[in-house]
């Protein structure tokens, strides 16, 4: 049964992931992948999602995908007890999800059960095809992507920082440019997209 946490901003919404996952987090394990955001000018969102899971009794552990080897990537994914990947560029993240095999290794982990927390970037990529993100993330920090089909998990598309600074209009135009063909799901910084099984709400 799929559990996804789907977010925005993480630091914002932690709470909302304790109530609906209860005590069950503490002292467990994460793999925490901060790659999308290793050429972005601004990234404090990846200490702020750190310290946030540490907060919660999470065991943080990294895993930079660009420079670990494929039996850590594979190793650290698969045990663990949960998996986050937070924000940045969605195009480079896929990217080197996809150059890697860690995009079917993460996609293994989901389908058998395992917790998923997706941050801006992390939340997109659970789409079928992440085109729609261009108006918001540079393509072109991807030259090796040669197909915007992503991990295809979720069937609808989840739309971050619907309303928030500085994301709002950029949104807007994918709302107004793809709504009538993809099954858009916005969320503002203060809401999450919860999935658990066939259940599919925001929450916040």
């Amino acid at each position: 049964m799929k559990k996804l946490f789907l977010s925005s901003s993480f630091k914002d919404v932690a709470k909302l992931l304790e109530e609906h996952v209860g005590d069950d987090l503490k002292g467990k394990k994460i793999t925490f992948i901060p790659t999308a955001a290793l050429h972005e000018k601004v990234n404090f969102y990846v200490k702020s999602g750190k310290k946030a899971l540490e907060k919660m009794g999470l065991l943080v552990d990294e895993l930079e995908i660009t420079t670990a080897s494929p039996s850590e990537i594979s190793e650290k994914l698969k045990n663990s007890d949960c998996i986050y990947v937070s924000g940045g560029n969605t195009f480079f993240l896929l990217q080197e999800l996809r150059r890697t095999g860690a995009d079917e290794i993460i996609a293994e982990q989901i389908n058998s059960g395992k917790l998923y927390i997706g941050e801006s970037a992390g939340s997109i990529i659970l789409a079928p095809n992440i085109e729609y993100a261009k108006k918001m993330d540079d393509c072109g920090a991807a030259p090796n992507l040669d197909s915007f089909n992503s991990l295809d998990i979720v069937d609808f598309y989840p739309l971050p920082h619907h309303t928030e600074f500085p994301f709002k209009k950029a949104v807007e135009k994918i709302i107004s440019e793809y709504s009538g063909d993809l099954k858009l799901m916005p969320i503002t910084n203060s809401q999450a997209i919860w999935v658990n099984g066939s259940s599919v709400e925001i929450i916040e």
